[in-house]
């Protein structure tokens, strides 16, 4: 029993933080598209897709390798994080129709999003 009470707890914090870090994610990296000159409605769409397919993957695999292995926080990150760049900068270079240097956009564009939502998190 002790372990279904620690999984119901698990759950009851991580949907939310999922929705909430997803949506901040697909707006942040919208943001930086459209400052980059991203106007045309595929590739604001793909921007938006591929935070659908990486974001939650990340935040998950982040907090179970935080919370529950007991991994280095640093580490975690930034392998998350390269992991996201390389499968966003993949879509972005086989989808992107405007998207002139999709890895370059990818990098820029995680970069931006995790800085704005370090802040954002500071200020909170």
């Amino acid at each position: 029993m002790g372990d279904k009470a620690g999984e119901g707890m698990m759950g009851a914090w991580m949907i939310p933080a999922l929705a909430v870090s997803l949506g901040l994610t697909v707006v942040l990296e919208g943001t930086f598209g459209w400052m980059l000159g991203v106007r045309n409605r595929w590739d604001m769409a793909l921007v938006g897709l591929v935070n659908v397919l990486t974001n939650p993957a990340v935040v998950f695999l982040y907090h179970v390798n935080i919370i529950y292995a007991g991994w280095n926080r640093i580490l975690v990150t930034v392998l998350l994080e390269m992991a996201a760049v390389a499968a966003e900068g993949l879509c972005y270079r086989a989808a992107g129709r405007g998207i002139r240097h999709p890895w370059l956009f990818s990098a820029g564009a995680n970069l931006f999003s995790f800085m704005m939502g370090t802040i954002l998190a500071m200020l909170i």
